[in-house]
């Protein structure tokens, strides 16, 4: 056993199921079909965002889990835009200028135009996770960051700009260090509640200094106690109160990272999985009320295969074998693989990692970001990870791993495996910076889904889609009218003959990040669409016939047909 700051490898057992998926990955090779271009677009883009961690020499842990990012369309114009964050300066680092979190306008044909300050969103906190979502059912999204410090939530006026509203609203959530933020609607009222992931407690009193063969190194997670998530129901006044301790989430301490809200047990309600890292998994099972019960163990999704706790940090979900069930993707730390989890039906899961070659390349870096997304749109999900040493000096101490590393694409081969495509995927995949957060969504309304990436200390990096347009695709925008007003927690079923492909609207995913407002679903040579059944959260199942691909289309709660047998 190897004990690198706070955190604990069995590298043997790790590389023998790495030698194991990737043989899996050279035999999935062969069935292997379409083909997948990322193009590194960021210099035309006119984004001059540059992340700062905050970091003064001292090495507080904060600084090296550094920040999220979210993709969502502010203004409503039909185009995605980008909203960076940022650190803060912390103790004993000097600057002239504090950094502060970006948004950037999307302008179409890959222009964006820097609106913080216009917008009023430039929090100068020490950014770490955020989530989109229409809080106050007014039809245009807010935006609440979770912060090293007190959070902010910023309402959407509507015209462009944005209130901080976070004393109104009560949810400052104290002083502490933040992680992923999901917004939900845990009780079927039709309004979202807000579910606030907390790593640990830090504390510039509390420091710990780590060093490895005599070099400084950034401690771990368990250098530091635990602490519990917060929960958040929403009054439906523009106030919320804390419902952390009769919710039941509070029971629970952990060093929460990235999570994500879905109904993993398609009971109609949406549940809550938060990651660890280097501790067991919660899974966060809803009774339908906004009442919790933690099932992580028994679900299957708390440890890995071998039954360890893993360094965790991103999660995503999506249907990858496209068995009508939600399955999640999940990044971790150095010498362990990511680990994809398929969800089996009955409640519980099983790590497929190695049988699906799902974590290909994965093992000698911390991995961070990820997104279960069908870039080629055939009809399955590809996986993107965000790659970079969380120590920024590794290589002193470490000459088997690299502080800055190329990000990797695994591609679905359409049978349940993956292969690793990185190296035949564009300019885009052979960028080399330490990664952090990344997001997936449509950002030039051309039918297929481009990635952003947020780099620690340096500027993001934007891929453009440019895969063959060989398939056919469509995308979805909901809109509630009873329940809450972007539908989040709604899944959908998209139907074409035998094909079933589903997704659910999510609000904060991925590595503290925010992403994917719009559904996007891959229909291969499918020109159009039998029907589209969608579930609200506490309401009807609508269904919509007959729908023509290669289009964004927005489907209205009450205006389809009811039943279609997706309950």
């Amino acid at each position: 056993m190897i004990l690198t700051g706070g955190r604990v490898f069995a590298p043997d057992i790790k590389r023998l199921s790495a030698i194991v998926a990737v043989l899996g990955c050279l035999l999935a090779c062969t069935c292997a079909h379409g083909a997948i271009v990322l193009s590194d677009v960021t210099k035309e883009t006119g984004i001059t965002f540059i992340h700062n961690d905050g970091s003064g020499g001292r090495r507080y842990i904060v600084e090296s889990v550094s920040s999220g990012l979210a993709l969502f369309d502010y203004d409503a114009d039909g185009y995605v835009d980008i909203y960076f964050l940022n650190g803060a300066p912390l103790k004993g680092t000097k600057t002239t200028v504090a950094p502060k979190n970006e948004l950037y306008r999307n302008q179409g044909n890959w222009k964006f135009t820097d609106v913080t300050d216009r917008a009023g969103v430039g929090d100068t906190g020490f950014g770490l996770g955020v989530a989109a979502g229409d809080y106050d059912n007014d039809g245009d999204l807010d935006i609440y960051v979770n912060n090293y410090g007190p959070n902010v939530l910023y309402q959407n006026n509507g015209d462009g700009t944005f209130s901080d509203v976070t004393e109104q609203a009560g949810v400052a959530d104290g002083y502490k260090v933040g992680a992923a933020a999901l917004f939900l609607d845990m009780d079927k009222d039709g309004d979202l509640d807000l579910f606030v992931g907390n790593y640990l407690d830090f504390t510039y009193e509390n420091n710990v200094t780590r060093t490895e063969k005599g070099i400084p190194m950034y401690p771990g997670p368990m250098d530091f106690p635990p602490v519990a998530n917060d929960l958040f129901r929403n009054n439906g006044d523009g106030t919320f109160t804390d419902v952390s301790v009769e919710s039941g989430v509070a029971e629970h301490q952990g060093w929460g990272m990235g999570g994500i809200a879905a109904d993993y047990d398609n009971d109609g309600d949406t549940d809550v999985h938060m990651l660890n890292d280097v501790y067991g998994n919660f899974l966060f099972e809803n009774d339908g009320t906004g009442k919790f019960t933690e099932r992580g163990l028994i679900a299957g999704l708390a440890y890995d295969v071998h039954g360890d706790d893993q360094g965790s940090m991103g999660v995503d979900c999506g249907d990858y074998d496209n068995d009508g069930r939600m399955d999640f993707y999940q990044t971790s730390y150095a010498e362990e693989l990511t680990a994809l989890y398929q969800n089996l039906g009955d409640g519980t899961f099983e790590d497929v990692t190695m049988i699906t070659g799902a974590g290909a390349g994965t093992l000698p870096h911390v991995t961070w970001g990820a997104g279960l997304v069908d870039f080629d749109n055939d009809t399955d999900r590809d996986i993107f990870i965000a790659c970079g040493h969380l120590q920024d000096n590794v290589e002193l101490y470490n000459n088997a791993a690299s502080t800055s590393v190329r990000n990797i694409l695994l591609m679905n081969t359409g049978d349940g495996r993956f292969v690793d495509v990185s190296d035949n995927s564009g300019d885009g995949m052979k960028v080399k910076l330490r990664s952090r957060a990344a997001g997936f969504d449509d950002l030039d309304n051309d039918g297929d889904v481009d990635v952003v990436i947020l780099n620690s200390r340096r500027e993001p990096t934007i891929l453009r889609n440019d895969s063959p347009k060989q398939n056919h695709w469509l995308q979805i925008k909901l809109r509630g009218t009873k329940t809450n007003r972007f539908g989040v927690g709604a899944q959908t079923k998209v139907v074409i003959g035998e094909l079933a492909l589903i997704d659910e609207v999510h609000s904060g995913r991925g590595y503290q990040s925010h992403y994917g407002s719009r559904l996007y679903f891959g229909l291969g040579r499918h020109n159009r669409v039998d029907r589209v059944e969608v579930r609200w959260i506490g309401g009807k199942t609508d269904v919509f016939r007959d729908i023509a691909a290669d289009r964004l289309v927005t489907l209205v709660e009450g205006e389809g047909s009811s039943g279609g047998g997706s309950q």
